[in-house]
């Protein structure tokens, strides 16, 4: 019986490595491109009033309401081909993270929460007001971000141009999983790039991590070379 069911358990992850990331890809394309779209056909000249008033974080503040509604639409609109086509997935996925985490940011998160129940409130499709103060409505982005997030870490999948192109190239072996002190470097420094402009303080610590680890990597790879 245990054999069995490592058998189905391996058979599953072949098969998922095919075409676990392709439905992921193909909704979050159809979802970015399709804003994008929505966002053209107000135009690309000037954005619209609802989205001068907008306070963007740092640095996309400092720049012209126009300049952010010309990014954001072609980031969504290549970013959601990308996606479908299954090429330079991680980098798309990427900039559609940035895009997501600073439209919660500015449209999505509370005007102020004093703790983490009062935060998940906003946790809503709805905008949600209390005490008349809004309270947020950040589900779907967040549900978006999770869905990005295996894009970003672990790729396409075997149905897409990626692995195509890694195919043709002959490079599959020099793509093997690390997994050592720089891979959870990476990691926290992601998650730092997500919280730094919704809880400063979380991203700011999520960033050292980061660096921590990074610096603890490198000293340790120089022991092991002045070892050898």
């Amino acid at each position: 019986m245990t054999q069995v069911l490592i058998n189905l358990r391996n058979r599953l992850h072949g098969g998922g490595l095919w075409v676990a990331p392709l439905g992921l890809r193909l909704l979050l394309a159809y979802e970015f491109f399709s804003a994008g779209q929505r966002k053209l056909g107000v135009g690309l000249g000037e954005a619209p009033n609802w989205f001068v008033n907008q306070a963007f974080p740092f640095p996309f503040g400092l720049l012209p309401p126009d300049a952010n509604w010309l990014l954001v639409t072609l980031g969504e609109l290549v970013a959601g081909i990308a996606l479908m086509l299954g090429l330079l997935t991680r980098f798309f996925a990427l900039v559609l993270v940035i895009i997501t985490v600073v439209a919660i940011a500015a449209v999505h998160w509370p005007e102020s929460w004093s703790g983490l129940a009062q935060l998940w409130e906003g946790y809503s499709v709805s905008r949600v007001e209390s005490d008349g103060e809004f309270r947020g409505n950040f589900r779907i982005p967040l549900l978006f971000l999770a869905m990005l997030l295996p894009l970003l870490f672990s790729g396409a999948g075997r149905l897409s141009l990626d692995h195509l192109i890694v195919h043709v190239a002959r490079k599959r072996d020099a793509l093997e999983p690390i997994v050592d002190g720089a891979s959870f470097a990476l990691a926290a420094l992601v998650f730092a790039l997500i919280t730094i402009w919704l809880i400063p303080s979380w991203g700011m610590v999520l960033a050292l991590l980061g660096v921590a680890l990074l610096v603890r990597d490198r000293i340790g790879a120089t022991q092991q070379q002045s070892k050898s």
